[in-house]
């Protein structure tokens, strides 16, 4: 590796580790009324799950062409990929340059964390395969099995965690190098590791009861899944016991800081 690269990337460490930590969102959907109104967009909803005391959030709404310029990418300790209705194996404009930019944080060994369709993309950048689920959809609240054993001891984890689930597609065949976290009876690869520095949820440990049954209004009233389906999944998620949030935020927290 260039010296000037590495004395950069060690001037990067020292800034983290000198001053309160910053972390960016990559949006890559857009805020809905009632996410807006009711949890300050999704900006709101992950700072309310990721945010100490000290840290400072960003938002690039990716999905709209918004990027992290490479000179600042360096002012960022981690940066979160959120989920979209759009499929990750897309070649829309904006999916191609989130590659891109994946594949430069990947170099920089940036923390990136994954969520839903973010843990697809990032799969798809680490070179594994997704697509549709032949499971299909998974709306509601799914336990997910983890393996402990590949999870960090310092973490203390249990074997099984419940996490909200909106998804119908899935990552289907690892990438190579990446460690496999958690699956479920409906997705076999729930959660994976790369590195030290990436890291993929399928599920949605940002989002409560009363986002994912205001969003099965949404998606119906946008012609993704019919009412039957709606109809069953909201009496389903009525019924259900809370997610596991606070472990999740646990985990969640632990990678962006390096504590697992």
């Amino acid at each position: 590796m260039p010296q000037s690269i590495v004395i950069y990337l060690i001037l990067e460490r020292s800034s983290e580790i000198m001053g309160g930590q910053k972390f960016a969102v990559l949006l890559c959907a857009d805020d809905w009324d009632y996410v807006k109104n009711n949890y300050g967009g999704y900006l709101g909803v992950y700072k309310r799950l990721l945010k100490e005391e000290g840290d400072e959030w960003d938002a690039f709404r990716v999905s709209r062409d918004e990027f992290p310029a490479d000179d600042v990418i360096g002012d960022y300790s981690g940066f979160v990929i959120t989920g979209s209705s759009s499929c990750a194996d897309g070649n829309d404009l904006w999916i191609g340059k989130l590659l891109e930019l994946l594949k430069r944080l990947d170099f920089r060994k940036k923390k990136v964390l994954g969520i839903c369709f973010g843990h697809q993309i990032l799969g798809r950048a680490l070179g594994g395969k997704i697509g549709r689920s032949s499971a299909g959809w998974d709306i509601g609240i799914t336990k997910v099995h983890l393996f402990p054993s590949q999870i960090v001891s310092s973490m203390t984890m249990p074997e099984s965690l419940s996490v909200i689930e909106c998804h119908r597609d899935e990552v289907y065949e690892l990438p190579p190098e990446v460690e496999l976290l958690a699956w479920s009876e409906k997705t076999g690869v729930e959660m994976f590791k790369y590195g030290d520095h990436m890291m993929g949820i399928q599920g949605h440990p940002e989002y409560t009861k009363d986002i994912l049954l205001h969003l099965i209004d949404r998606i119906v009233d946008n012609g993704i899944i019919g009412e039957s389906i709606a109809e069953v999944a909201k009496m389903k998620l009525e019924e259900a016991s809370e997610a596991d949030e606070e472990a999740w935020k646990k985990l969640c927290i632990g990678f962006l800081k390096g504590r697992m």
